[in-house]
């Protein structure tokens, strides 16, 4: 590994934390505090940097993120760096032992929602792109940082824009800074999800005629779901985990004295190479049919499919993960890959033309998602230098 990059790395942590820590003083919560402040601090500093960027937008006009392009003169191909600036809600803040918008680094960490997911990591790949910007005319292909607002809502608008524009190269490969240093995501189950709408008989509940309700119905639906025996893994698939079927909400009813004639319930069921959205759409309509058939309602029982994500698993030696494991070695790290049970956005980006993704390698963290988060400083100048140097080695020239 280059000893430059080395040095790059050391003297860039402070520059890193700075701005990392005004990114996580402005509270943007995914769908519930405006972008536009957040969106500003990073073009304040992308500006201040002469780096070229611009503003993603929704169809809708929203405004979903940032995209940092930079260009090399030789041919060749376009890797991203993808990190979100919105965050999960702060929960109950009096819970909180400092404040959600804190920023401020106590005995090493940095504190506040969003050091750990994923503000560090934004504020970590503004100065790669900024060290990058500064040799870019050594290289081949180019590199594009997203930078994402819309990414904890679940909507993906900003990967969406940035997928979906006609002016930005596809890359061959996206690493996403998710934190944690002991592991790199190289896979995950995808998702299947559905509304299933379960009708039934309304009437009052102190009615002398018996009425099957809507709830009744979805109840049993929900056991026969709970109940249904899905495909283990075969031990010599090298896809590690086993699909998964969960209702993870049930709307029906209001007050006491009306059975309800509707409930519909969220279904997600996580997909594997060997039980894929077929697979899982057949057995949600197995389920139902079986339901209308032995216990009939009003209407047919409907399903409605609201996301599908592929399953994704990265080969050894595939990239854009072997640069990135190749670099950690030369840091004198040894991240283990691992394929994951939750989804992640590297599902969606195997749905988008199988661009293969890493999710997850950064500075060690606690409290994501949770109380107190907060995301330790101590191995930053390791992770960029992780970085900076598997950036350097995609776009070196053949």
């Amino acid at each position: 590994m280059s000893e430059n990059v080395v040095d790059q790395a050391r003297g860039r942590a402070a520059s890193v934390v700075e701005l990392a820590q005004r990114l996580v003083r402005v509270p943007s919560r995914g769908g519930l505090d405006p972008y536009g402040p957040v969106l500003d601090v990073l073009e304040k500093w992308l500006s201040g940097h002469g780096l070229p960027h611009r503003r993603l937008t929704s169809p809708g006009g929203e405004q979903v993120g940032l995209v940092v392009e930079i260009a090399g003169p030789a041919p060749g191909a376009w890797w991203a760096l993808d990190a979100c600036v919105d965050t999960a809600p702060f929960g109950d803040e009096s819970a909180w032992t400092f404040p959600p918008t804190s920023g401020d680094v106590k005995d090493g960490w940095l504190q506040g929602r969003g050091a750990a997911d994923s503000k560090l990591a934004a504020a970590m790949f503004c100065h790669i792109a900024a060290d990058i910007h500064a040799q870019a005319g050594e290289l081949a292909g180019g590199l594009a940082v997203l930078l994402d607002v819309d990414e904890h809502t679940g909507d993906f608008g900003g990967a969406l824009s940035y997928l979906s524009d006609p002016d930005i190269p596809v890359p061959a490969g996206v690493m996403i800074g998710y934190p944690g240093i002991d592991e790199v995501v190289v896979g995950g189950r995808g998702l299947w999800r559905a509304k299933v709408s379960v009708s039934g008989e309304s009437g009052h509940s102190g009615s002398r005629r018996p009425t099957t309700g809507a709830i009744s119905r979805a109840a049993r639906l929900i056991q026969a779901l709970d109940n249904t025996v899905l495909p283990s893994r075969d031990p010599d698939d090298p896809f590690p985990l086993s699909p998964k079927i969960s209702v993870t909400a049930c709307h029906s009813g209001e007050g006491f004295s009306v059975v309800p004639d509707l409930c519909v319930l969220n279904i997600d069921v996580r997909l594997t190479p060997a039980f894929g959205a077929d697979a899982a759409r057949k057995l949600v309509h197995d389920v139902t049919d079986a339901l209308d058939r032995d216990m009939p309602g009003p209407r047919p029982t409907s399903v409605e499919v609201v996301a599908v994500w592929p399953p994704f698993q990265l080969q050894p030696g595939q990239e854009p993960a072997a640069a990135l494991f190749r670099a950690a070695k030369d840091a004198g790290l040894n991240p283990r890959p691992k394929t994951a049970g939750p989804s992640n956005i590297g599902n969606l980006l195997a749905g988008h033309g199988n661009i293969p993704a890493t999710a997850g390698f950064g500075v060690p963290y606690e409290g994501l998602h949770g109380l107190d988060e907060r995301a330790y400083l101590a191995d930053l100048p390791h992770v960029y230098t992780v970085y900076h140097q598997a950036v350097l080695d995609l776009l070196r020239p053949a």
